[in-house]
């Protein structure tokens, strides 16, 4: 009898779901991902599951553990500490490289994405705390787009992972640093502008340690 597949578009789409559920935290540190609980939460085959959370594995986002199964990965200091560094190093080289080759369609983007940013930023610093977890994505897609016109999907690709990893801290913690991270965003917009690669890796670093440092201070 032939075995019916399901299209790859699921298969995409799911993978997709699971995760932005682990970055947002649904499914939080060293929870266990049950196959029978995801088929019944995600509609999804057996198969399809287990090819996303393999998929999952290999990205750091989810672990095995021998025969017990998946579980979310887990999450420390070291960790994020890690993953801050690696960010700097992408981010400061993918920039670089943007700042380089980027035209002016790349400018309106980085524009149209710190204007977005901003106006979360005065809804937030304002006191309307419900906003920041739109910040955040917010927040990610500005930096996604100082780097965007750097012509290599290689480095996207790898920024993306470890972004994302990192992002998953943010949203354990939620934290807001006010005027002092609308600033930064802002100064980081003015060098991009500039084409002043050495003035945005510096704010970028003190802007990423700053973020470690608030999160591991309410963590």
């Amino acid at each position: 009898m032939q075995q019916v597949t399901e299209p790859a578009s699921i298969g995409a789409s799911l993978y997709g779901a699971l995760r932005r559920d682990i970055i947002f935290g649904r499914h939080g540190p060293g929870d266990k991902l049950k196959l029978s609980a995801l088929r019944d939460a995600y509609g999804a085959s057996t198969s399809t599951l287990r090819e996303a959370l393999n998929r999952l594995t290999m990205e750091g986002f989810v672990v095995t553990e021998g025969q017990r199964g998946f579980f979310a990965a887990p999450i420390s200091e070291d960790d994020l500490h890690e993953l801050a560094e690696l960010r700097i190093l992408l981010e400061s080289h993918a920039m670089h490289r943007s700042f380089e080759r980027g035209d002016t369609a790349w400018e309106g983007r980085i524009i149209a994405a710190h204007h977005r940013l901003y106006r979360m930023e005065q809804r937030i610093n304002s006191g309307d705390m419900t906003a920041l977890q739109h910040w955040r994505l917010f927040d990610g897609e500005f930096h996604v787009a100082l780097i965007a016109a750097c012509h290599s999907e290689q480095l996207l690709n790898i920024h993306r992972v470890v972004f994302d990893k990192y992002l998953r801290y943010q949203f354990r913690v939620l934290t807001n640093r006010g005027e002092i991270a609308s600033q930064q965003h802002k100064q980081m917009l003015d060098a991009a502008l500039a084409r002043d690669a050495a003035a945005a890796k510096a704010i970028l670093r003190d802007h990423i340690e700053s973020g470690v440092t608030s999160a591991l201070q309410v963590g």
